[in-house]
């Protein structure tokens, strides 16, 4: 045949072929069958290489942007850090060592600058946690696992009422109630909030003025001094009688006593914060009086933070479209909470009064509630914690967005009450638990901390007392009892993913615990109204006395 020469002579080739040439060879023709495609005369199709190209460059400007995403947070991250340390080294040795030794004068004005803020919060720009966590799929997908569960409590219960009304029922009768009155807590508000303007900053500023001529300091500032605390008590009482004399539903009630409760931490601080410095500046008379303007002291009202400073580190822009999202994320919280009583709390919770009360009711109770309980309080972190402060923050521009940490990795309560509410976890910190420690000459570490739990918990059962319209000292007796002692026991040296379990276990038993007996509690006091109660009965829960009362009755039934 013709074509028998040529294919010995390619034979007597491939025999005298290297074994690498063969390899390269047999790789280049595996290459060229999995990446190109040939014609039939043999050329290479152009039109592919071109698309391979194109597709190798979408994945480099891909993998690009990834690198770069992962290097700024990084980057960020490092700097962060870096301006925190740097703030909380001394002045003093880098004064002696690397630069010129100051004048007294300059000392004086160093020290006035410092005053009390000296070892005090340092504020930095920085990102909510969540708000880098979001960035990441995998986490995100949490965020949407929790919008996809919402969904279903809005198709259960539009499938519900369709079922048992024959129509859909779109109305939210409970929000309606919750937030009555709204009118009346928008006036509230604004007296409170001008009250808190005012005042305190024409005291300040009337004491200050005169403190440093005043030949009876202690005198003057005495009375100045009662007279400030005379109008926080005034705070004090006045919404919470605006609140019971007029009969505000929950909600409104929280939005006036929290309103209230922060005000009054607001001008603490602005006091706490300035009153040192013009003892300094009279101690040193080569020094004027610092008084705060009042737009920086506005500016504190509005800022989400209860720490005062003259200056805040603040953002070169406003990004509206975050506040907006921010707002609406927080309303859909609202209506996740709304679909989370409606579906997991009334129903079971409507029908107890009548029923008798035992250990099987509580326990089945107390476990049921688990799962609302935890739902209200992952709701109720995500929408004011991060939402509502971050939405604040960006309107105003305000750069330090740490209002929490890393709370859900603790492994240990003393960690958890350090970083669930950083905002109130500072306050507490710098003006209870430092100031404790400063009148007691650092003698009595544990009696400070054990003051630090006392006014925490009495601030969070009086929030919880008069928004629900009873006393019923559960969480008292849970932060006071259990929340101290497993302070010292789960306490730092707790390492390790078993604590962390230990530390997510007590958390959901104990919201378990307090959406049962709070609720028991306000079905109590609908089912078993006492005419002309006394004071021992508004102090003894009404669920005791009830279930005993409608007993006899469940039992003839």
């Amino acid at each position: 045949m013709a074509s028998d020469p040529g294919i010995a002579l390619r034979t007597r080739r491939s025999i005298h072929s290297s074994p690498n040439q063969q390899e390269q060879e047999g790789t280049g023709a595996e290459g060229n069958q999995g990446d190109h495609h040939f014609t039939s005369n043999g050329k290479m199709d152009v039109e592919h290489i071109i698309s391979k190209k194109l597709q190798l460059k979408r994945k480099a400007e891909h993998l690009k942007t990834h690198l770069m995403k992962q290097l700024d947070s990084q980057m960020n991250d490092f700097m962060h850090n870096l301006i925190e340390e740097s703030a909380n080294l001394g002045l003093d040795p880098i004064s002696t060592s690397f630069s010129t030794p100051l004048s007294e004068k300059e000392k004086s004005k160093l020290r006035l600058l410092r005053g009390s803020q000296e070892q005090g919060k340092q504020f930095v720009i920085r990102r909510s946690l969540l708000d880098e966590l979001f960035e990441v799929n995998h986490i995100r997908t949490i965020y949407h696992m929790f919008i996809a569960l919402l969904l279903l409590f809005i198709f259960s219960t539009l499938v519900m009422d369709f079922i048992d009304e024959s129509r859909l029922v779109l109305d939210f009768d409970l929000l309606v109630y919750a937030f009555g009155q709204f009118p009346l807590v928008v006036c509230t508000w604004i007296c409170m909030f001008l009250s808190a303007l005012v005042i305190p900053y024409v005291l300040f500023h009337v004491w200050a003025t005169h403190y440093s001529t005043s030949h009876r300091s202690a005198l003057w500032t005495g009375l100045v001094g009662s007279l400030f605390l005379l109008y926080q008590l005034s705070l004090c009482f006045f919404p919470t009688y605006v609140t019971i004399k007029n009969s505000l539903p929950p909600a409104s009630r929280f939005i006036v006593i929290l309103e209230q409760v922060r005000l009054i931490m607001k001008a603490h601080s602005f006091v706490r914060e300035n009153v040192p410095r013009v003892i300094s500046a009279k101690k040193n008379t080569t020094n004027s009086v610092v008084i705060p303007q009042v737009t920086q002291y506005l500016y504190f009202l509005f800022v989400p933070t209860l720490i005062y400073r003259d200056h805040y580190p603040r953002n070169p822009c406003i990004r509206w479209g975050y506040v907006a999202t921010k707002l609406l994320q927080v309303l859909g919280c609202l209506f996740y909470a709304y679909y989370v009583f409606v579906r997991l709390c009334i129903p079971q919770f409507r029908n107890i009064g009548p029923e008798l009360f035992n250990l099987k009711v509580m326990v089945l109770c107390v476990f049921n509630s688990i799962l609302p309980g935890v739902l209200v309080l992952l709701l109720g972190f995500f929408a004011f914690l991060h939402c509502w402060l971050n939405a604040f923050a960006e309107m105003l521009r305000f750069g330090d967005r740490m209002f929490y940490k890393d709370w859900w990795n603790s492994t240990s309560f003393a960690n958890y009450y350090r970083t669930w509410n950083v905002v109130v976890h500072d306050w507490l910190y710098y003006y209870v638990y430092r100031d404790f420690l400063w009148m007691t000459q650092k003698r009595f570490r544990a009696a400070a901390m054990l003051f630090v739990f006392t006014v925490s918990a009495v601030v969070h059962e009086y929030v919880l007392a008069i928004c629900f319209g009873f006393f019923y000292p559960v969480l008292f007796c849970l932060f006071m009892c259990f929340g101290m002692v497993f302070n010292f026991i789960l306490h730092d040296r707790r390492k390790g993913p078993v604590w962390n379990v230990v530390m997510w276990t007590m958390l959901f038993l104990g919201q378990g615990m307090l959406l049962c007996l709070y609720s028991q509690e306000w079905y109590a006091q609908r089912y078993c109204p006492v005419k002309e109660p006394s004071f021992l009965d508004l102090l003894k829960p009404r669920s005791w006395n009830c279930y005993l009362q409608t007993a006899p009755t469940v039992d003839s039934a």
